[in-house]
């Protein structure tokens, strides 16, 4: 019969056995545990290439259905336009017969080519009929040199240049400030003839309805760009009027103002006409 000590060893060697066979057990499970964690791991990792390569390719399909160009934003029109012409402005103080003018470079390149005008004995009297042709439509004005003899002289050279042919009114107002805006050959608002000229205004000066008077970026930076007003205008006297238009010719320009602006900020009525809005070529007399 085996002894207690016999026994004991038995049993000893009996549990050594039945405790490695459950650690081999147990590191069978964490290699499977492992294999099917990399398995699973690598079946969602395709699943969402899948998902997510298919989803391009819809959003890519949505995107470029066909070529289309965004809606344009509605046109901003003048509510009501004065139909009464203002008296045309005057001089309180008439200049002398005749003044000398100064055309220096200005800061910019000249947005087309042109030729500085004559600077001695510029007349200070009388009148110079003009026509400014807009789309097909005739505007006729009176250039007057007893207001603004500098920028009369500038305006018929540059006309007589050609200057203004085929140049596009970049700008119409419809709200509060009522005016069409020419006279610059590159229709961004910042062109010029290459030279610039000093403001002729006084303290008296108001702007009405079927005036012509310079735009500018500041004192003394006249070159090219005009406007026309057509309406109200309630301007400090800081832009020289150097003529005006007759009223049948200021209608035509109410037409084109009620084709509207398109706003560069909405609710401005301040933008580029909604038409295209060309000067076909201004004519003087003189």
């Amino acid at each position: 019969m085996p002894t207690n000590e016999q026994r004991r060893q038995a049993a000893k060697r009996k549990l050594e056995r039945q405790l490695t066979r459950r650690a081999e057990r147990a590191r069978r499970r964490r290699i499977i545990g492992v294999a099917v964690t990399v398995v699973a791991v690598i079946a969602a990792v395709g699943l969402v290439y899948w998902l997510t390569t298919l989803g391009d390719g819809d959003q890519t399909a949505a995107a470029n259905p066909t070529e289309t160009t965004p809606p344009e934003g509605a046109a901003e029109t003048p509510t009501s336009i004065p139909t009464a012409m203002a008296p045309a402005p005057t001089r309180a103080t008439a200049l002398p017969a005749s003044v000398t003018c100064e055309y220096p470079a200005g800061q910019e390149p000249a947005a087309k080519q042109a030729t500085a005008p004559p600077t001695a004995n510029v007349s200070a009297q009388g009148t110079v009929p003009a026509t400014i042709t807009i789309g097909g439509s005739e505007l006729k004005a009176t250039l007057d040199k007893a207001l603004a003899p500098c920028t009369v002289n500038s305006f018929v050279s540059l006309a007589k240049q050609g200057y203004f042919d085929q140049t596009p009114c970049h700008r119409l107002t419809v709200t509060g400030l009522q005016v069409l805006q020419c006279g610059d050959p590159s229709g961004q608002g910042n062109g010029g003839p290459g030279y610039t000229f000093k403001d002729e205004v006084f303290p008296e000066l108001k702007y009405g309805r079927g005036m012509l008077a310079m735009a500018n970026s500041g004192p003394d930076t006249n070159g090219s760009q005009f406007f026309i007003v057509y309406g109200t205008a309630e301007l400090q006297p800081n832009y020289t009027v150097f003529g005006t238009l007759d009223e049948e010719s200021i209608k035509k320009v109410d037409e084109i103002a009620k084709a509207g602006t398109i706003a560069s900020q909405p609710g401005s009525g301040d933008g580029k006409p909604k038409d295209a809005v060309t000067v076909d070529k201004v004519t003087v007399t003189g």
